[in-house]
């Protein structure tokens, strides 16, 4: 570490949550949203390096009440928000995949999002970014 090292958070490095079927639900993500899923131990998971992500994407850290409607059922703590290259045919593989899909879309000038609930009945955020960013949306 350098001497101008200050102990700041620099970014995420990882969503982590449980789960009664590690490998199959991590196979269920591998199938229907591509991700390269590896088999760490006990867990499974997938890695996402900077240069393989699209030029307007970014991690965003976000607080959010405990009564939102946002995450969809309020037993859920958390929600995962992916980056996707096709909103739309995200959302087709993943109903084709039996996800229940949320009608809901939204665009923006940061991008368009959708939702849909995974096999464990988490809801899931897809993001698909923008080909440019607005300047007050940039990181």
């Amino acid at each position: 570490m350098s001497k101008t090292s200050q102990g700041r958070a620099l970014g995420v490095g990882g969503v982590f949550f449980r789960t009664g079927d590690p490998a199959g639900l991590a196979a269920w993500y591998e199938a229907h949203l591509g991700l390269r899923v590896e088999g760490w131990g006990t867990t499974s998971g997938a890695s996402f390096a900077p240069e393989g992500m699209p030029a307007n994407s970014f991690t965003v850290w976000g607080a959010f009440p405990t009564d939102t409607e946002y995450f969809g059922d309020r037993g859920q703590a958390f929600m995962v928000n992916l980056i996707v290259d096709d909103l739309d045919a995200a959302l087709k593989n993943v109903a084709d995949g039996g996800a229940t899909v949320i009608d809901d879309r939204e665009e923006h000038d940061f991008g368009r999002f959708g939702w849909f609930e995974d096999p464990d009945g988490n809801r899931v955020e897809l993001w698909e970014p923008p080909a440019q960013l607005p300047p007050e949306a940039s990181p």
